[in-house]
């Protein structure tokens, strides 16, 4: 049965890109929304590196997570060109990425996600070392072979946030900054209140579990550590695109920005709530990033921050019913930002009472839960 959920207040539980993309949504489609976080735009959203990547963040095995991806990717452009007409210009860069990599077995794996890639249709050019330095100068000496991808954007996260929340409150979503503690139909209760609801959407990221019984083994936090520099005037310039390596099995990515900002990140711990920034974690990122690029070492390092990513069992977020008048859209884990647009829509579509295209219904949390209800199921 599709149950439309026409009227009624929708709590957003989250404020980060996920639950503020929400929130702006089902906003503008005529829902009264309410956001609830106790410090909306922060968190993993604040710290990440603005990567739009489904194609070099793709992998053997996880065909759902790069078809969810590919999907949201196609969307980003005039979910941009939107929310700039209503909240702000987020600075999307269409330069592509750079996949490089630095001794052999990194060649290797890059074969594989070449011919993976291959398989599923999607240009990514192979390139040797020689004419990786002749579209970016800066890459070392080391750097021995790579993939261009020039579908894959960027986006400034904080631009991005910043233009959320204008647009969520230009739309009416009125923001209660206060922590939730756990959801259930009909409310969301607060630290000594409640907020009454139709609907809930957690969009909590990696505290989404504590919040409502359904997703307490389902979403975990992965910390990650990113830096960001800055080239000082006597430094090379920052790449143009964004560059995703491997060096010696380790990922790092480096997005730049405007002014000479360059993002650095990220590492992957495992170590519950922990957001602390750790000197290994600096040292690791550095000492990799310098390999890629040995430029760096002369620029300016500005920031040092951790978040906590959400991941799932699966590497799919989840995204569809998990109780009657409970939504989830969360454990998107690496790919948040990338999939904001589809994650919205789906929101939108699930309390329309609309059908979901074959990418998003292999996110619906009932693949977990044998007995829950199917994805196109918003009860009241």
């Amino acid at each position: 049965m599709v149950t439309e959920v026409a009227d009624g207040r929708v709590a957003v539980v989250g404020g980060g890109v996920i639950g503020l993309s929400v929130a702006w949504w089902l906003a503008e489609a005529g829902h009264e929304v309410v956001l609830v976080d106790p410090a909306p735009a922060s968190g993993a959203s604040w710290v990440a590196g603005g990567m739009l990547a489904p194609v070099t963040e793709s992998w053997p095995g996880e065909d759902d997570v790069l078809a969810l991806g590919r999907a949201s990717l196609a969307q980003w452009p005039a979910f941009a060109a939107r929310l700039a007409g209503v909240g702000g210009d987020p600075r999307l860069r269409h330069d592509g990425t750079l996949a490089v990599a630095v001794d052999s077995a990194d060649a290797g794996a890059l074969d594989v996600l070449a011919a993976y890639l291959r398989e599923h249709g999607q240009d990514a050019a192979r390139l040797t070392g020689r004419e990786l330095r002749a579209l970016e100068p800066g890459l070392g000496p080391g750097v021995r072979s790579g993939l261009s991808v020039p579908g894959d954007l960027a986006v400034d996260t904080r631009d991005l946030l910043r233009a959320l929340i204008a647009a969520a409150e230009k739309a009416g979503v009125r923001f209660v900054t206060a922590k939730a503690v756990a959801v259930r139909t009909g409310a969301v209760e607060l630290e000594g209140s409640t907020v009454d609801c139709s609907v809930a959407v957690i969009a909590a990221g990696a505290w989404s579990a504590a919040l409502h019984p359904a997703l307490a083994r389902l979403v975990r936090p992965v910390k990650g550590e990113i830096l960001r520099l800055r080239a000082r005037p006597s430094a090379l310039a920052p790449p143009t695109r964004t560059i995703r390596a491997l060096v010696e099995s380790r990922p790092v990515y480096l997005v730049p920005r405007e002014g000479g900002e360059l993002v650095l990140g990220a590492t992957q711990h495992d170590v519950g709530f922990d957001t602390e920034v750790t000197a290994g974690g600096v040292r690791d990122l550095l000492a990799d990033a310098t390999r890629v690029l040995p430029g760096i070492a002369e620029y300016a390092l500005t920031e040092t921050a951790a978040g906590l990513r959400a991941g799932s069992l699966d590497n799919l977020p989840l995204i569809g019913p998990v109780a009657p008048g409970v939504v989830a859209a969360t454990a998107h884990h690496r790919n948040g930002l990338l999939l904001a647009p589809v994650t919205a829509a789906a929101v939108l579509s699930l309390l329309r009472g609309e059908p979901l295209p074959a990418h998003v219904r292999a996110a619906d949390p009932a693949r977990f839960h044998r007995h829950s209800p199917t994805s196109q199921e918003v009860p009241r």
